[in-house]
């Protein structure tokens, strides 16, 4: 039986009739409130829509001509879809023309995105967690000498919005080098000087010696994969990771600390926080992004403010 599409369409058209030129989510299957379509989500990327299916449908090439003509009139100029489901997730592009160079905007700020690997290297559902580290900058502005850790980079977006929201010193750690590089690219790409930010390939929890001494740091975003084979895994590496953190933050810090598994509860995740030093005080959870509606709050991105005192 063929897909019924229909609460998609109605989400993707809603969305599109606001006319944001920021990259967000038209439609968040993985958020369980829309039955039958929970393995299936649309992000726009304008000119690019990219359709992503976790799981095989009937009907993904009719999906894609339909989302078309709603999108064509709206000034889009391809579709492409990534199929998660099939090895490699393999990007195609079904409508219009493949958008050669895509990118991920927020406001006067661009990424560069790639399609042809599995993360495009922007994270839409993170954006409060943006709002909240410029707030945080905007706050400490002119008390001078302002560092920013910044723990499993990735593409650097939260060292980009942080340096164009003020002046700061800013430590990036991945243990990818080629995540990092394209990080150095994105503060290029946005005309942002590099004085004060440093791209270091590390791995954050067992060569955490190696950064401490370059503390102390006022800020910090804590937010690591869920699971990254031989490397961390939330469940058995996070606390111990909070545990050290402490030795190169300042005497006052306000730390974003993120955790996207299922299977830790709100309660649960801020348990291990405050277990893990009991200086650790959470200050609130961020507000989900609107456009990742969840069924469950408890099992969706859970993004803790978090206050440091010595």
């Amino acid at each position: 039986m063929a897909t019924n599409w229909q609460a998609l369409l109605e989400q993707v058209e809603s969305k599109l009739r606001e006319a944001s030129p920021d990259s967000r989510r038209f439609f968040h299957g993985r958020g369980r409130c829309f039955p039958g379509l929970e393995q299936v989500c649309v992000d726009s990327f304008s000119p690019a829509l990219l359709v992503t299916f976790f799981e095989e449908y009937e009907g993904e090439e009719a999906l894609c001509e339909q989302l078309w003509r709603l999108a064509e009139p709206c000034g889009y100029q391809g579709i492409a879809a990534q199929r998660r489901y099939l090895q490699g997730a393999p990007v195609e592009w079904h409508c219009g023309q493949p958008v050669a160079a895509p990118l991920a905007r927020r406001g006067a700020l661009k990424f560069p995105l790639t399609f042809e690997r599995q993360n495009v290297g922007f994270f839409l559902d993170i954006e409060p967690g943006r709002r909240w580290l410029e707030q945080q900058v905007a706050a400490h502005a002119g008390t001078g000498n302002l560092k920013l850790l910044n723990l499993f980079a990735f593409t650097c977006a939260f060292s980009v919005v942080a340096r164009a929201a003020g002046e700061l010193e800013i430590l990036n750690i991945d243990v990818n080098r080629g995540v990092l590089n394209r990080g150095r690219e994105n503060h290029e790409f946005n005309k942002l000087p590099l004085k004060g930010i440093k791209f270091l390939q590390m791995d954050a929890l067992r060569e955490f010696k190696r950064f401490d001494r370059r503390g102390p740091f006022q800020l910090a975003i804590v937010d690591p994969p869920t699971h990254q084979k031989g490397r961390f895994d939330v469940s058995h590496n996070y606390e111990k990771l909070l545990q050290q953190l402490p030795a190169c933050l300042a005497e006052e810090a306000d730390l974003l600390v993120v955790i996207n598994s299922p299977r830790y509860s709100e309660a649960q995740f801020r348990a291990l926080i405050q277990g893990a030093d009991s200086r650790f005080e959470v200050v609130a959870r961020l507000p989900q992004n609107p456009d990742f509606p969840d069924r469950d709050p408890d099992a969706a991105l859970k993004m803790l403010h978090v206050k440091f005192r010595r």
